[in-house]
């Protein structure tokens, strides 16, 4: 038994060193990795449409198992978001609404010179929101559960080290809640399972994941600004798949830093985060930089 699993790494190892492209680039399908932060349980300011833009930069010049001299990855990311929420209950006093995400990217890494720039993967999510548990001092506790789907729309290129798009289909489900713990301390988290689909072009399917955010926050400036720390985590359950056979290389990374939260109306939000990153494996270790303008038409 020991020398044909040894056997099958061997052979699986060859595999991977025959698809270049995937020593650039993990194996993950781009996911929520500290996107989202503080008071992430409820929408801002109650039923309508939602607008939502996203900015982040990732940095990485640390390339894990293997390591790859002198190697760096740059990328832009940007998310264009358009969320309805109803006031409408439609399940256990859940109320209705539904989440359109198309994400932008343009990405570039070295030594070997490789970019890649155009549409991601379009992200549909129908959702429950739940109204607030509230308190003698106001709300204690809110939380959503969203049945996020990622489709392959992306631009993809299975010769390129970088794609906007990963070409598989995933189902990335969430649940996302908000403690009120004080009368301006709040901890929030959103908590991922993610499937992904056989990529018809190279025949690997990458494993289960958990990836989940987490922020805490204090409100410094009465209904202006909010302070604190967000992080995020991912961790992949079970071995990725290459032409059926199992590949233990199982991908890990962890994201921790400041952010803050600044108000200008009940209708208009400005999140900013940063993320240092450590404990990867089998994928890039870097910085991650977020910008997320908020804006519920009334």
């Amino acid at each position: 038994m020991a020398r044909a699993r040894f056997l099958v790494l061997v052979g699986s190892a060859l595999i991977l060193l025959a698809l270049p492209h995937q020593v650039w680039s993990y194996l993950q399908p781009p996911v929520n990795l500290g996107f989202t932060s503080f008071v992430d349980g409820i929408p801002p300011a109650g039923p309508g449409w939602y607008f939502t833009q996203y900015i982040q930069y990732y940095t990485s010049d640390d390339l894990k198992d293997p390591p790859v001299p002198n190697a760096k990855v740059d990328a832009w990311v940007g998310l264009t978001q358009l969320i309805y929420q109803s006031d409408t209950q439609i399940l256990l006093g859940g109320k209705w609404g539904l989440d359109v995400i198309v994400p932008e990217a343009y990405m570039d890494s070295s030594p070997i010179p490789d970019n890649g720039a155009g549409l991601g993967d379009v992200l549909v999510g129908p959702y429950l929101q739940w109204d607030p548990v509230m308190g003698a001092h106001g709300p204690i506790f809110v939380h959503r559960v969203e049945l996020q789907t990622i489709f392959p729309t992306g631009k993809y290129d299975v010769n390129k080290a970088l794609n906007p798009g990963s070409n598989v289909y995933a189902f990335d489900p969430y649940w996302a809640a908000t403690w009120f713990i004080g009368p301006r301390l709040t901890a929030s988290c959103r908590l991922h399972y993610l499937w992904s689909s056989e990529n018809s072009d190279n025949d690997i399917q990458a494993g289960q994941a958990f990836h989940a955010n987490f922020a805490a926050s204090y409100e410094v400036v009465p209904k202006m600004l909010r302070v604190g720390v967000n992080g995020y985590w991912l961790k992949q359950l079970t071995d990725t798949k290459l032409a059926g056979v199992r590949i233990p290389d199982d991908e890990q990374v962890v994201g921790i830093g400041p952010g803050a939260l600044m108000s200008f109306s009940q209708h208009t939000h400005l999140f900013i985060n940063a993320y240092l990153e450590t404990a990867a494996e089998y994928r890039p270790q870097g910085q991650r930089f977020n910008i997320r303008l908020v804006h519920h038409f009334k």
